[in-house]
């Protein structure tokens, strides 16, 4: 499982994170594109080119980039949650429509897109495949969350085609659907930061203990409905921030009140999840950061340290 969020700084630059959750490291690594690569393993001719630098974590297969969360220099992001049960892509490429794989679907958009704009405009004629790279990496069940400095969206792509929804609160999780945790969220409007007041019930006075009463009813447990309904309030209250430090220990912190802890949660096969990594994207500087769950120091990685402009892949 996983959980995503996005937001902006005072000055309006993005930062876009995520959680992922799972029983075991990938051996994933900080990607970067450079602008001059050639697509290697692109099935049905999507992914062209690169349009603008590409930073992210991800896992590299044939000389090709799988990547899990990734965003470009000119500021847009996208990252992939697991959503089985529900995702159903094509069997087959579709006639006349443009055919991403799934694999391919977070470079597809940071290559080829600068904006949510452009690629919610894209997504009308697009179809994701059924299409793994190869048999060693089976076709994942994902749906994703794309944002930029100006707003976020899903993309689901189900049993009734492709689905785009504005993502007003900025968050993300696993299943059900994004539209039944749009919502679940008025389940919850009653949660505040702010003390609750004194109340009067007969003659009996009753005040709060201290900080948090508002937040009683907030769920605390690992589920997907509950991880959404947590990182939302979170990512909704936390102040402002205006520099890059303020902002980075944001997104971790944030993130961490939905990591997951070993023991506390096992899945359909016997093993425990937990949070493997967490990383994100400053757009402020180009920058991604991420740290691990044996290793909490923050590490990062700049664009601007590495030749952006070769042919090779790089592994920061």
């Amino acid at each position: 499982m996983c959980t995503a969020i996005r937001f902006t700084d005072t000055q309006g630059r993005m930062f876009f994170g995520r959680n992922l959750d799972w029983s075991f490291s990938y051996g994933e690594r900080v990607v970067i594109v450079p602008r001059g690569y050639q697509p290697k393993s692109s099935p049905f001719g999507a992914t062209k080119a690169i349009g603008n630098p590409v930073i992210g974590m991800g896992i590299i297969e044939e000389d090709t980039p799988l990547y899990f969360d990734c965003a470009n220099s000119a500021g847009l992001a996208v990252a992939g949650l697991n959503f089985p049960g529900y995702a159903a892509y094509e069997p087959e490429p579709v006639e006349g429509k443009v055919n991403v794989a799934s694999w391919e679907f977070p470079l597809w958009v940071v290559a080829t897109f600068t904006t949510v704009d452009e690629v919610e405009e894209a997504l009308a004629n697009v179809a994701i495949v059924d299409k793994p790279i190869n048999d060693k990496f089976p076709t994942s069940l994902l749906h994703w969350i794309v944002g930029d400095a100006s707003r976020s969206i899903v993309v689901e792509y189900t049993a009734e085609g492709m689905q785009v929804f504005h993502d007003d609160a900025d968050v993300l999780a696993n299943q059900p659907g994004f539209a039944y945790h749009a919502e679940n969220l008025r389940s919850y409007l009653n949660l505040t930061p702010e003390v609750p007041p004194t109340a009067q019930w007969r003659t009996a006075q009753l005040s709060p203990y201290g900080s948090g009463g508002g937040m009683r009813g907030l769920p605390g447990d690992y589920y997907s409905p509950s991880r959404f309904v947590r990182v939302a309030y979170l990512n909704a209250h936390y102040p402002d921030q205006e520099d890059e430090a303020g902002n980075v220990s944001r997104l971790f912190h944030t993130l961490a009140g939905v990591a997951m802890i070993d023991g506390a949660a096992r899945m359909g096969n016997g093993d425990f999840e937990r949070t493997v990594y967490t990383g994100g994207v400053s757009t402020a500087t180009n920058t991604y950061y991420w740290n691990t769950y044996d290793d909490p120091a923050i590490r990062k990685v700049a664009l601007g340290d590495y030749d952006t402009e070769g042919s090779e892949l790089i592994q920061a």
